[in-house]
């Protein structure tokens, strides 16, 4: 847990109860800081003063920055402690909290970023904020302490302007986005979307346009998905260009696996070095999903060297996946990976060193900052640089880092992101043939399900014992696809159950009946300034695109209309607005993708021939195809479209189905495979 050393001579703050490692990292500042909770609300309406709310994330550069600027220095915390109340939020551990206050600062014309620094009424009303603030004046910036001595004098001097300002973002906050326009989107308009968000894809590096550079994984996806639905090789080229030139980039870790959050640059060669699970999950399953169309051996490898450091890093003792790894450490960001050209050579020995430098990009005088990061952007593929001999040097360098003082490991374990970890896996393990991914998908969902889970529901959060509940709809809502990812590769009937289980869950606690959607919190946690409702993806897919994605899964899966009518309505309610946002709701509309386009394939029989049949079927892009095996025909719903045909045949046999139509059937994996790529809509 790096950073928590800082300070740690001193007696430790109300944080030192908490189990969330970013809390912990400043247990021993001289702020005195609250958690945030009502007794911190308590303290502040007891003492009339403002509270200074401050949100961040362990494996946050500019939150180390600014805590070792401001949180950790004597005279800078004397004016916290006497002007404000100073509450310190995990934004893994709360994103409900965190979408609320970001939100604010939004409203009030700033761009969003972490560490976000609120300023607050002592009910939790926002008045104004920022990020970031120095510690000394710094281009045009005032210093913090000059910023907390304006804000305190304002708040206490002029009420009146305080209260404008918390009620105008109080109503902006309460306000529910309406459409007129109905939304009535099918594949055309998909189509033409894609074509829009094409435009925008850099033609030479991938990604958008400019820099920094994200993954931007809906967007692949929703590209992807337009190449499957119009064969027009263009949309695949975009997803496969990115995917190609960020794992061959210095956004991704040649020695150890994995990638970084983004890159600073245009070319994926600077990375922001901290390695977020939820980021691996959704590149791992892109990996997964175009490798099942192109059989890329580079994705692959990366898949495979991913995997690796996932299970090697990552993996807690319990079987859960920890949320991240800092960008920092010996406070500076990036040292634990960067490379001299000495050192190479004082691991290598000169002959091998400048084989590998040649290949990874490494010179005397470094290709960022002076040193070196390994990258491999001046090759488009794999060629022999990923053999065994360029695989034992590579070795040779990763245990002379492992000497490194490694960056900090946020070791909470948060249930959305395992969700969609736990997926991803499923998904890779059937595109890339590697039965023991499936198994360590298993064993994480099998943590979250039961030491994650109280009396039925689900918490978010868990570390050392301690769970943080109830959860969020993120958690049931990525928790419900890796249950329904697992049933599809396995067949066995407890996932779909536990889907259906968490799908109920979120009926019953989340629904807004009155807008559609689900609010992100649920009808019994703790009451907040507003119910955080958003539609719109962040960094990981948003709940309601993730939840209307199950939804069409589960109508196909269980044969029941309710699930059918629970989409279309579903739709009905949010796509008016989703239209008016561009990028901003990608997951929803890959989800309407699945509605209309999306194949069920469903396998009758038992046997070897049944059982190469649905290995055949599991090998198919996860992302357009839904796998369903029924044993009998019986095991079809009646109005089943398949049903009528499934008791004709003999032995195993193979239907697609789409629309609510199905093809004739077909007895070999073949077929089957040729099958898929025609348009079969009767």
């Amino acid at each position: 847990m790096n950073h928590a050393a800082a300070g740690s001579g001193r007696p430790a703050n109300r944080l030192a109860a908490e189990t969330s490692p970013y809390l912990l990292q400043h247990q021993h500042n001289p702020v005195d800081w609250w958690p945030w909770g009502p007794d911190a609300l308590a303290e502040a309406q007891r003492t009339n003063r403002p509270i200074l709310l401050s949100i961040g994330y362990a494996a946050c550069h500019w939150c180390h920055v600014m805590a070792h600027e401001s949180f950790e220095d004597d005279e800078v915390a004397a004016v916290m402690n006497e002007l404000f109340v100073c509450i310190k939020v995990d934004r893994e551990e709360r994103p409900d909290i965190d979408q609320i206050y970001m939100a604010a600062l939004h409203h009030l014309g700033e761009q969003g970023g972490w560490p976000l620094t609120m300023f607050l009424s002592s009910d939790g009303s926002p008045f104004w904020g920022g990020t970031y603030f120095p510690k000394l004046p710094d281009y045009g910036r005032p210093a913090f302490t000059d910023v907390l001595q304006s804000v305190a004098r304002v708040f206490h001097d002029k009420p009146d302007r305080i209260a404008h300002n918390r009620d105008a973002l109080l109503a902006r906050l309460s306000e529910r986005a309406r459409s007129d326009n109905p939304a009535n989107l099918g594949p055309a308009e998909l189509d033409s979307a894609a074509a829009s968000i094409a435009h925008s894809i850099d033609p030479v590096n991938g990604g958008l346009h400019g820099a920094p550079k994200f993954p931007q994984c809906s967007v692949l996806e929703f590209l992807w998905r337009a190449g499957a639905r119009t064969g027009n090789e263009r949309f695949f080229a975009a997803t496969a260009l990115t995917l190609t030139r960020m794992s061959q980039g210095g956004i991704y870790d040649h020695l150890g696996g994995g990638y970084a959050r983004y890159s600073v640059d245009d070319k994926w060669l600077v990375p922001h070095f901290e390695k977020m699970l939820y980021d691996n999950a959704q590149i791992l399953d892109l990996l997964a999903l175009d490798y099942a169309r192109s059989h890329n051996p580079l994705y692959r490898e990366r898949a495979i060297e991913t995997v690796d450091w996932l299970r090697r890093e990552m993996l807690t003792g319990e079987g859960g996946f920890a949320s991240s790894l800092d960008a920092d450490s010996e406070g500076e960001e990036g040292k634990f990976y960067v490379w001299s050209l000495k050192e190479i050579e004082e691991v290598l020995g000169a002959a091998d060193a400048a084989d590998f430098a040649a290949r990874y990009d490494i010179t005397a005088r470094g290709n960022f900052e002076g040193h070196n990061i390994p990258n491999r952007l001046k090759s488009s593929g794999l060629d022999d640089s990923d053999g065994p001999r360029m695989r034992a040097l590579r070795e040779k360098l990763l245990a002379r880092r492992a000497s490194r003082v490694r960056p900090g490991l946020d070791d909470k374990v948060l249930a959305d992101w395992n969700g969609l970890m736990i997926a991803a896996l499923v998904h890779a393990a059937r595109a890339f043939d590697v039965a023991d991914w499936l198994q360590t998908a298993r064993t994480a969902y099998d943590f979250v399900r039961t030491a994650m889970t109280r009396d039925g529901r689900l918490g978010h959060s868990w570390r050392e014992g301690r769970l943080l509940i109830p959860a969020l709809a993120s958690d049931y809502a990525a928790m419900g696809r890796a249950a329904l990812a697992l049933f599809e590769a396995t067949g066995d009937n407890a996932f779909l159950e536990q889907a259906l289980h968490w799908q109920a869950m979120l009926d019953t606690h989340y629904a807004d009946l009155e807008h559609g959607g689900y609010y992100l919190t649920a009808d019994d946690a703790e009451g907040l300034i507003v119910r955080p409702h958003s539609t719109a993806d962040d960094s990981i897919p948003n709940h309601d695109g993730l939840i209307a994605q199950n939804l069409v899964r589960l109508a196909a899966l269980t044969g029941d209309t309710k699930w059918r009518e629970r989409i279309d309505a579903l739709f009905a309610a949010l796509l008016p607005n989703a239209t008016a946002t561009g990028f901003g709701q990608l997951s929803l509309m890959n989800a309407l993708d699945l509605r209309l386009t999306g194949a069920e394939i469903v396998v009758v029989g038992e046997g070897a021939q049944a059982d190469a049949l649905l290995s055949a079927a599991r090998k198919l892009p996860h992302a357009t195809n839904i796998v369903l095996h029924a044993p009998r025909a019986d095991a079809l719903t009646p109005d089943h479209p398949a049903r009528a045909k499934a008791d004709s045949v003999q032995g195993a046999a193979v239907f697609v189905c789409r629309n609510q139509g199905c093809s004739l059937p077909v007895t070999t994996p073949e077929a089957l495979i040729d099958l898929v790529k025609q348009r079969v809509s009767a």
